[in-house]
Protein backbone atom coordinates (compact mmCIF):
# COMPACT_ATOMS: atom_id res chain seq x y z
CA UNK A 1 0.00 0.00 0.00
CA UNK A 2 2.45 1.91 0.59
CA UNK A 3 4.58 1.43 -2.39
CA UNK A 4 1.65 2.13 -4.54
CA UNK A 5 1.93 5.72 -2.44
CA UNK A 6 5.34 6.54 -3.06
CA UNK A 7 5.01 5.35 -6.56
CA UNK A 8 1.69 7.59 -7.81
CA UNK A 9 4.21 10.24 -6.16
CA UNK A 10 7.32 9.72 -7.87
CA UNK A 11 6.14 8.99 -11.53
CA UNK A 12 4.71 12.25 -12.06
CA UNK A 13 7.53 13.87 -10.93
CA UNK A 14 9.65 11.53 -13.18
CA UNK A 15 7.78 12.06 -16.26
CA UNK A 16 7.88 15.52 -15.92
CA UNK A 17 11.32 15.64 -16.03
CA UNK A 18 11.73 12.94 -18.89
CA UNK A 19 9.84 15.68 -20.57
CA UNK A 20 12.03 18.52 -19.69
CA UNK A 21 15.00 16.84 -20.98
CA UNK A 22 13.40 15.35 -23.97
CA UNK A 23 12.68 19.19 -24.69
CA UNK A 24 16.23 20.25 -24.13
CA UNK A 25 17.54 17.50 -25.92
CA UNK A 26 15.55 18.34 -29.08
CA UNK A 27 16.74 21.39 -29.25
CA UNK A 28 19.92 21.18 -28.68
CA UNK A 29 19.70 18.35 -31.50
CA UNK A 30 17.35 20.74 -34.07
CA UNK A 31 19.64 21.44 -37.55
CA UNK A 32 22.22 24.75 -37.16
CA UNK A 33 20.49 26.13 -40.68
CA UNK A 34 17.19 26.66 -38.65
CA UNK A 35 18.89 29.21 -36.96
CA UNK A 36 19.04 32.50 -38.93
CA UNK A 37 22.00 34.11 -39.61
CA UNK A 38 23.17 37.29 -38.19
CA UNK A 39 23.76 40.32 -40.61
CA UNK A 40 27.32 40.76 -41.97
CA UNK A 41 27.71 44.15 -40.45
CA UNK A 42 31.06 44.82 -41.72
CA UNK A 43 29.89 44.37 -45.30
CA UNK A 44 27.43 46.97 -44.81
CA UNK A 45 29.46 49.39 -43.18
CA UNK A 46 32.46 48.76 -45.81
CA UNK A 47 30.07 50.14 -48.53
CA UNK A 48 28.87 52.59 -46.87
CA UNK A 49 32.41 54.31 -46.39
CA UNK A 50 33.13 53.81 -49.92
CA UNK A 51 30.34 56.12 -50.62
CA UNK A 52 31.11 58.54 -48.76
CA UNK A 53 34.64 58.90 -49.81
CA UNK A 54 33.16 58.61 -53.32
CA UNK A 55 31.05 61.39 -52.39
CA UNK A 56 33.40 63.83 -50.87
CA UNK A 57 35.91 63.14 -53.65
CA UNK A 58 32.93 64.66 -56.03
CA UNK A 59 32.26 67.28 -54.00
CA UNK A 60 36.09 67.87 -53.37
CA UNK A 61 36.77 67.86 -57.20
CA UNK A 62 33.95 69.78 -57.96
CA UNK A 63 34.86 72.93 -55.45
CA UNK A 64 38.55 72.85 -56.71
CA UNK A 65 37.78 72.95 -60.05
CA UNK A 66 35.15 75.95 -59.03
CA UNK A 67 37.42 77.78 -57.40
CA UNK A 68 39.94 77.07 -60.14
CA UNK A 69 38.03 78.36 -62.57
CA UNK A 70 36.64 81.72 -60.14
CA UNK A 71 40.33 82.50 -59.80
CA UNK A 72 41.28 82.25 -63.75
CA UNK A 73 38.54 83.95 -64.89
CA UNK A 74 39.29 87.04 -62.24
CA UNK A 75 43.28 86.78 -63.10
CA UNK A 76 43.77 86.26 -67.14
CA UNK A 77 41.48 87.55 -69.46
CA UNK A 78 39.60 85.09 -71.87
CA UNK A 79 42.35 85.61 -74.72
CA UNK A 80 45.31 84.78 -72.17
CA UNK A 81 43.74 81.74 -71.57
CA UNK A 82 42.98 80.21 -74.93
CA UNK A 83 47.03 81.14 -75.63
CA UNK A 84 47.75 79.73 -72.35
CA UNK A 85 45.84 76.59 -73.23
CA UNK A 86 46.16 76.19 -76.97
CA UNK A 87 49.32 73.54 -76.90
CA UNK A 88 47.42 71.31 -74.38
CA UNK A 89 44.56 71.32 -75.97
CA UNK A 90 46.00 70.66 -79.20
CA UNK A 91 48.20 68.18 -77.24
CA UNK A 92 44.78 65.68 -77.03
CA UNK A 93 44.66 65.30 -80.73
CA UNK A 94 47.58 62.31 -80.74
CA UNK A 95 48.29 60.82 -84.32
CA UNK A 96 50.91 58.40 -84.47
CA UNK A 97 53.92 58.43 -86.92
CA UNK A 98 54.18 55.63 -89.17
CA UNK A 99 57.81 54.79 -87.76
CA UNK A 100 56.64 55.27 -84.25
CA UNK A 101 56.82 51.71 -81.83
CA UNK A 102 53.87 49.96 -80.53
CA UNK A 103 55.09 51.31 -77.06
CA UNK A 104 55.29 54.84 -78.16
CA UNK A 105 51.65 54.88 -79.86
CA UNK A 106 50.09 53.09 -76.79
CA UNK A 107 51.63 56.03 -74.80
CA UNK A 108 50.08 57.98 -76.65
CA UNK A 109 47.17 56.67 -76.94
CA UNK A 110 46.88 56.34 -73.20
CA UNK A 111 47.69 60.37 -72.73
CA UNK A 112 45.53 61.43 -75.14
CA UNK A 113 42.57 59.44 -73.30
CA UNK A 114 43.56 60.31 -69.80
CA UNK A 115 43.94 63.99 -70.99
CA UNK A 116 40.65 64.54 -73.08
CA UNK A 117 38.22 64.91 -69.84
CA UNK A 118 40.73 68.07 -68.68
CA UNK A 119 40.72 69.33 -72.39
CA UNK A 120 37.09 69.50 -72.88
CA UNK A 121 36.34 70.95 -69.80
CA UNK A 122 38.68 73.80 -70.78
CA UNK A 123 36.80 74.01 -74.22
CA UNK A 124 33.56 74.14 -72.12
CA UNK A 125 34.96 76.97 -69.69
CA UNK A 126 36.24 78.87 -72.99
CA UNK A 127 32.75 78.62 -74.80
CA UNK A 128 30.62 79.47 -71.48
CA UNK A 129 33.44 82.79 -70.65
CA UNK A 130 32.83 83.99 -74.06
CA UNK A 131 28.84 83.73 -73.90
CA UNK A 132 28.57 85.28 -71.04
CA UNK A 133 31.14 87.89 -72.01
CA UNK A 134 29.69 88.58 -74.38
CA UNK A 135 26.18 89.33 -73.24
CA UNK A 136 28.16 91.54 -70.84
CA UNK A 137 29.73 93.18 -72.85
CA UNK A 138 26.17 94.08 -74.65
CA UNK A 139 24.94 95.81 -71.72
CA UNK A 140 28.09 97.56 -71.04
CA UNK A 141 30.08 98.47 -74.29
CA UNK A 142 28.14 101.33 -76.72
CA UNK A 143 26.56 99.30 -79.40
CA UNK A 144 28.61 100.01 -82.06
CA UNK A 145 32.29 101.03 -82.86
CA UNK A 146 30.55 103.84 -85.17
CA UNK A 147 28.15 104.96 -83.45
CA UNK A 148 27.78 107.86 -86.18
CA UNK A 149 27.75 106.99 -90.00
CA UNK A 150 30.87 108.37 -92.00
CA UNK A 151 30.99 112.19 -92.69
CA UNK A 152 31.01 113.32 -96.14
CA UNK A 153 34.08 114.09 -98.10
CA UNK A 154 32.74 118.10 -98.40
CA UNK A 155 32.11 118.05 -94.40
CA UNK A 156 35.65 116.58 -92.87
CA UNK A 157 36.63 119.99 -91.77
CA UNK A 158 33.25 120.35 -89.88
CA UNK A 159 33.36 120.66 -85.77
CA UNK A 160 31.35 117.97 -83.96
CA UNK A 161 29.23 119.80 -81.15
CA UNK A 162 28.17 117.30 -78.82
CA UNK A 163 25.04 118.36 -76.06
CA UNK A 164 24.63 116.22 -73.12
CA UNK A 165 20.66 116.78 -72.44
CA UNK A 166 19.65 116.65 -68.99
CA UNK A 167 20.87 120.39 -67.27
CA UNK A 168 22.52 121.20 -70.24
CA UNK A 169 19.86 121.75 -72.89
CA UNK A 170 16.45 120.68 -70.59
CA UNK A 171 15.50 119.97 -67.03
CA UNK A 172 12.86 117.65 -65.98
CA UNK A 173 11.25 116.83 -62.58
CA UNK A 174 8.60 114.49 -61.39
CA UNK A 175 6.64 114.93 -59.14
CA UNK A 176 3.30 112.96 -57.46
CA UNK A 177 0.45 115.37 -58.55
CA UNK A 178 2.19 116.62 -62.19
CA UNK A 179 4.05 113.72 -62.90
CA UNK A 180 6.96 114.50 -65.56
CA UNK A 181 6.96 117.81 -66.13
CA UNK A 182 10.50 118.73 -69.02
CA UNK A 183 11.24 122.52 -69.10
CA UNK A 184 13.77 123.94 -71.62
CA UNK A 185 16.77 125.92 -70.78
CA UNK A 186 16.24 129.44 -71.59
CA UNK A 187 18.36 130.42 -75.04
CA UNK A 188 18.66 126.85 -76.31
CA UNK A 189 16.18 127.66 -79.21
CA UNK A 190 18.58 130.18 -80.44
CA UNK A 191 21.51 128.75 -79.42
CA UNK A 192 21.07 125.38 -81.16
CA UNK A 193 19.93 127.49 -84.26
CA UNK A 194 23.27 129.37 -84.56
CA UNK A 195 25.69 126.73 -84.01
CA UNK A 196 23.46 124.23 -86.31
CA UNK A 197 25.46 127.20 -89.00
CA UNK A 198 28.87 125.77 -88.11
CA UNK A 199 28.87 122.42 -86.19
CA UNK A 200 27.40 119.21 -86.67
CA UNK A 201 24.99 118.91 -83.59
CA UNK A 202 25.06 115.60 -81.98
CA UNK A 203 22.87 115.04 -78.52
CA UNK A 204 24.51 112.18 -76.44
CA UNK A 205 22.88 111.36 -72.81
CA UNK A 206 22.29 108.37 -70.84
CA UNK A 207 18.69 108.46 -70.54
CA UNK A 208 16.76 105.76 -72.63
CA UNK A 209 15.38 106.37 -76.35
CA UNK A 210 11.84 106.23 -75.32
CA UNK A 211 12.43 109.20 -73.55
CA UNK A 212 15.00 111.18 -75.65
CA UNK A 213 13.10 110.81 -78.80
CA UNK A 214 9.86 112.57 -77.72
CA UNK A 215 12.16 115.39 -76.12
CA UNK A 216 13.73 115.99 -78.59
CA UNK A 217 10.70 116.35 -81.16
CA UNK A 218 9.48 118.60 -79.29
CA UNK A 219 12.70 120.80 -78.20
CA UNK A 220 14.54 120.41 -81.75
CA UNK A 221 11.20 121.92 -84.09
CA UNK A 222 14.08 123.16 -86.66
CA UNK A 223 15.73 120.19 -87.40
CA UNK A 224 19.23 121.51 -85.81
CA UNK A 225 20.38 118.28 -84.11
CA UNK A 226 21.79 116.14 -86.34
CA UNK A 227 22.05 112.76 -84.82
CA UNK A 228 20.48 112.09 -80.92
CA UNK A 229 22.76 108.90 -78.77
CA UNK A 230 20.90 107.73 -75.94
CA UNK A 231 22.10 104.82 -73.31
CA UNK A 232 22.86 102.18 -75.06
CA UNK A 233 25.44 104.11 -76.77
CA UNK A 234 27.06 104.64 -73.15
CA UNK A 235 29.76 102.75 -71.64
CA UNK A 236 28.89 101.39 -68.36
CA UNK A 237 31.32 101.09 -66.11
CA UNK A 238 31.73 101.64 -62.25
CA UNK A 239 28.15 101.75 -61.90
CA UNK A 240 27.78 104.94 -64.15
CA UNK A 241 27.02 105.60 -67.85
CA UNK A 242 29.52 107.52 -69.53
CA UNK A 243 29.72 109.17 -73.10
CA UNK A 244 32.64 107.50 -75.01
CA UNK A 245 33.41 110.18 -77.42
CA UNK A 246 36.13 107.60 -79.17
CA UNK A 247 33.20 105.73 -80.56
CA UNK A 248 32.12 108.64 -82.22
CA UNK A 249 33.79 107.83 -85.51
CA UNK A 250 35.57 111.34 -85.55
CA UNK A 251 38.72 112.89 -85.73
CA UNK A 252 38.72 113.42 -81.72
CA UNK A 253 40.50 117.00 -82.55
CA UNK A 254 37.52 118.05 -83.50
CA UNK A 255 35.16 117.11 -81.16
CA UNK A 256 33.11 119.07 -78.47
CA UNK A 257 31.07 118.04 -75.73
CA UNK A 258 29.20 120.59 -74.02
CA UNK A 259 27.82 119.52 -70.63
CA UNK A 260 26.72 120.22 -67.13
CA UNK A 261 28.43 117.53 -65.63
CA UNK A 262 31.14 117.41 -68.38
CA UNK A 263 33.94 116.08 -66.33
CA UNK A 264 31.77 113.38 -64.30
CA UNK A 265 30.44 111.94 -67.53
CA UNK A 266 32.66 111.89 -70.32
CA UNK A 267 35.59 109.44 -70.71
CA UNK A 268 38.26 111.88 -72.89
CA UNK A 269 38.00 115.00 -70.30
CA UNK A 270 40.28 116.18 -72.87
CA UNK A 271 37.22 117.52 -75.05
CA UNK A 272 34.85 118.40 -72.20
CA UNK A 273 33.24 122.16 -72.27
CA UNK A 274 31.54 122.49 -68.86
CA UNK A 275 28.89 124.64 -68.31
CA UNK A 276 26.68 125.62 -65.74
CA UNK A 277 24.19 122.61 -65.07
CA UNK A 278 20.44 124.47 -65.42
CA UNK A 279 17.25 123.94 -63.50
CA UNK A 280 13.99 125.04 -64.12
CA UNK A 281 13.71 127.73 -61.20
CA UNK A 282 16.92 129.67 -62.21
CA UNK A 283 14.81 131.95 -64.99
CA UNK A 284 17.83 134.66 -65.69
CA UNK A 285 20.15 131.79 -66.40
CA UNK A 286 22.15 132.88 -70.38
CA UNK A 287 25.11 130.19 -70.13
CA UNK A 288 24.15 128.72 -73.17
CA UNK A 289 23.93 132.11 -75.29
CA UNK A 290 27.36 133.33 -73.19
CA UNK A 291 28.72 129.96 -74.66
CA UNK A 292 27.70 131.34 -79.15
CA UNK A 293 31.12 133.71 -78.96
CA UNK A 294 33.43 130.76 -77.90
CA UNK A 295 32.34 128.58 -79.79
CA UNK A 296 31.34 130.38 -83.13
CA UNK A 297 35.38 131.10 -83.07
CA UNK A 298 36.14 127.73 -82.91
CA UNK A 299 34.64 126.94 -85.96
CA UNK A 300 35.28 129.58 -87.75
CA UNK A 301 39.26 129.94 -86.65
CA UNK A 302 39.27 126.02 -87.46
CA UNK A 303 42.13 124.76 -85.04
CA UNK A 304 43.99 121.58 -86.06
CA UNK A 305 43.29 119.86 -83.13
CA UNK A 306 40.61 121.34 -80.37
CA UNK A 307 41.84 119.35 -76.96
CA UNK A 308 45.09 121.95 -76.02
CA UNK A 309 42.38 124.92 -76.54
CA UNK A 310 40.68 123.31 -74.48
CA UNK A 311 43.21 122.64 -71.85
CA UNK A 312 44.37 126.10 -71.85
CA UNK A 313 40.75 127.22 -70.73
CA UNK A 314 41.05 124.64 -68.05
CA UNK A 315 40.12 125.80 -64.59
CA UNK A 316 37.76 129.05 -65.77
CA UNK A 317 34.98 129.52 -67.17
CA UNK A 318 34.91 129.62 -70.59
CA UNK A 319 32.71 132.66 -71.87
CA UNK A 320 34.30 135.05 -69.22
CA UNK A 321 38.12 133.86 -70.15
CA UNK A 322 37.39 134.13 -73.91
CA UNK A 323 36.10 137.40 -73.51
CA UNK A 324 39.43 138.81 -71.50
CA UNK A 325 41.47 137.08 -73.85
CA UNK A 326 39.70 139.07 -76.92
CA UNK A 327 39.87 142.17 -75.22
CA UNK A 328 43.70 141.81 -74.67
CA UNK A 329 44.26 140.26 -77.97
CA UNK A 330 42.24 143.46 -79.57
CA UNK A 331 44.45 145.58 -77.54
CA UNK A 332 47.46 144.33 -78.20
CA UNK A 333 46.94 144.34 -81.97
CA UNK A 334 46.16 147.95 -81.98
CA UNK A 335 49.19 148.90 -79.94
CA UNK A 336 51.21 147.35 -83.17
CA UNK A 337 48.82 149.48 -85.28
CA UNK A 338 50.21 152.73 -83.60
CA UNK A 339 53.43 151.44 -83.18
CA UNK A 340 53.36 150.98 -87.08
CA UNK A 341 52.49 154.05 -88.24
CA UNK A 342 54.83 156.02 -85.36
CA UNK A 343 57.35 154.59 -87.26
Amino acid sequence: MSLRILGSRVLPFVSKSNRRFLCSVAASSAPKDAIPPAAPESDASSTKQGWNFLKFAILGTFTGATAAAGYTTYAYSLNEIEDKTKSFRESVKYSASDNATALDKFQGLLYSTAMTVPAKAIEVYLDARRLIEEQIQSYTEPYSDKLLPDLLPQERHVFTLVLDLNETLIHYTWTRDTGWQTFKRPGVDAFLEHLAQFYEIVVYTDEQNMFVDPVIDRLDTKHCIRYRLARPATKYQEGKHYRDLSKLNRDPGKVLYLSGHALESCLQPENCVPIKPWQQNDKEDTALLDFIPFLEFVARSSPPDIRPVLTSYQGCEIPSEFIRRSKEHQRRMQGQKRGFWRH
